[in-house]
């Protein structure tokens, strides 16, 4: 008897043992991308929980759902490298928009971040809210990433710290190159992201303050991210006629900071300029058998989506918004401002140009009330409705909307 029962027992061991796995959910038979880089294979994938628990042929696993995914890519959450839902998750965490594409990380930061700030900065942010209001109970940029946390929000979030924002912190608005103690106290600034979790340093060096930034000093900041194996990402100083001295300038950084770098939404921007996308690509393909860590992202659409204020000159801009808007009402000065509109230059890239006419140049937000009615409607539109010149136009509205 006691054999029968051994037998029994080892029978029993070796059906337990031939159960099938089981999974919460099972997508059979799709397309994968695993993120590696590699080739896609077919296969299928299987969750526990909000774990990935299985790839590739998992036989006869079962699971309470299972999804026949045939035909279809199946691949991990994308990453949007350029995220600007800084204010849009505080609105609404569900993040619907972005969600529902496959974006599970979103990542902030080009140029400023919502962190660090001072009492100015604090004051100005709350000026500048248009339909989303929000109080900011915020000073870091860490705090700030907390803050979105404790309100709850799909997807997962990181940021850069901006290289503009401890500019800001320290020097203000001016154009000016900082101090020596100013420049290692935006470094220390740098510092303290870094150990708060920041994945670098990210500049957009089209745009007022951050364009008034020399080499030198993004090489600085770039060498305290470095410290921390961090990374530099920039929006380039032109993506037009000076694309490839911009492209230049970002090499040198990545030299000589020295730290890795990744170029946001590379692209030569105007149709002139399409020849030069060629000999950027080559020079990144240089630089990086050089042995620089130098990687780039595009964006699959046509166009660009900015401020009307990236169409008129750094200069107007020094001293921050309300003093731009002062001289936008000034005469001489809007006379000055058209002109400059119009003139090619290496010193900015003028996006009114690059649009190459103010028909390409589309409406898309105001927080003035009394504009909305104009959301959807071309520049050169409203300036036939309004019988004035588009250059004029756009400094109007810009004032009309305080934004």
């Amino acid at each position: 008897i006691g054999s029968m029962a051994a037998v029994a027992l080892v029978c029993a061991m070796l059906a337990a043992c031939t159960q099938p796995t089981s999974y919460d959910v099972i997508l059979r038979g799709g397309t994968i991308y695993d993120g590696s880089g590699g080739e896609p294979y077919v296969g299928d994938v299987a969750l526990n929980g909000d774990l990935i628990a299985a790839l590739g042929d998992i036989g006869e696993a079962e699971a309470p759902v299972e999804i026949d995914v045939q035909g279809l890519a199946v691949a991990p959450g994308f990453i949007n490298m350029m995220c600007w839902a800084n204010e849009s998750l505080i609105e609404d965490g569900r993040s619907q928009s972005d969600i529902r594409q496959g974006v599970t990380l979103e990542v902030m930061g080009e140029g400023e971040s919502m962190g660090p700030l001072n009492e100015a900065m604090r004051a100005e942010m709350l000026e500048r809210q248009s339909d989303i209001r929000y109080d900011i109970e915020w000073t870091t940029l860490a705090e700030y990433l907390e803050y979105l946390e404790r309100r709850g929000v799909s997807p997962n979030v990181a940021s850069f710290i901006g290289a503009a924002t401890p500019r800001a912190y320290v020097i203000g608005q001016e154009d000016r190159a900082p101090a020596p103690e100013e420049l290692e106290q935006m470094r220390d600034l740098v510092r303290q992201a870094m150990e708060d979790g920041a994945l670098g340093v990210a500049s957009s060096l089209i745009y007022p303050p951050g364009s008034f930034a020399q080499t030198d000093e993004l090489i600085a900041l770039s060498a305290a991210a470095a410290e921390y194996d961090g990374l530099y990402i920039s929006h380039l100083r032109d993506e037009g006629a000076n694309m490839l001295a911009a492209l230049e300038e970002l090499l040198t950084i990545a030299r000589e900071a020295p730290i890795r770098a990744e170029i946001y939404h590379l692209k030569s921007s105007g149709v002139s300029n399409w020849p030069l996308f060629d000999t950027a690509l080559e020079m990144i393909e240089n630089a990086r058998a050089e042995g620089l860590q130098i990687t780039a992202d595009v964006y699959p659409y046509p166009a660009g989506g900015t401020g009307l204020n990236a169409s008129i000159p750094p200069w107007v801009q020094e001293g921050g918004f309300e003093a731009s808007l002062d001289r936008m009402r000034d005469p001489e000065l809007r006379d000055r401002i058209a002109r400059e509109m119009l003139e090619p230059s290496n010193e900015w890239e003028n996006m009114y140009m690059g649009a190459g006419t103010p028909e390409n140049i589309l409406l898309v937000g105001f927080k003035n009330e009394e504009l909305k009615a104009l959301t959807g409607k071309s520049l050169a539109e409203v300036a036939e409705m309004r019988g004035e010149d588009p250059r004029y136009t756009a400094m109007d509205l810009i004032i009309e909307d305080n934004s």
